[in-house]
């Protein structure tokens, strides 16, 4: 699998999503900081990438229709420090292994992962 760091993460998650196995850049590494978020979402859709990110803006299925991506992935934390986005990331990898995010929504909580697809 395929991911899009965003640049409200630390870039050590991408090197944690490296260590899992999984293929992992970032929108800073792309010289992508500060784009808007259309520009965030063209670039996952060309590259086949899944992003993750804590804006919650790409939790609205409406604006990113899940059937459009390769992934979404919106962590929850209830901080935005290192410690925590590494927490949910260990929540993540394992589930990751056995599903893909393709063409769906993940709402990484502190206490459980929702999956949304949307419906038509």
């Amino acid at each position: 699998m395929r991911f899009k760091v965003d640049e409200n993460l630390p870039q050590e998650i991408a090197e944690l999503f490296h260590t899992a196995g999984f293929d992992a850049d970032t929108v800073v590494n792309e010289g992508l900081k500060g784009a808007g978020d259309d520009v965030i979402a063209k670039a996952i859709q060309s590259e086949r990438r899944a992003l993750v990110t804590l804006d919650t803006d790409f939790g609205n299925i409406r604006a990113y229709p899940p059937e459009d991506y390769w992934g979404v992935i919106v962590l929850r934390p209830a901080y935005q420090d290192q410690r925590t986005a590494r927490g949910r990331l260990t929540r993540l990898v394992p589930v990751l292994r056995e599903r893909t995010p393709e063409h769906e929504l993940w709402i990484v909580e502190h206490d459980r992962i929702r999956f949304r697809r949307r419906e038509n």
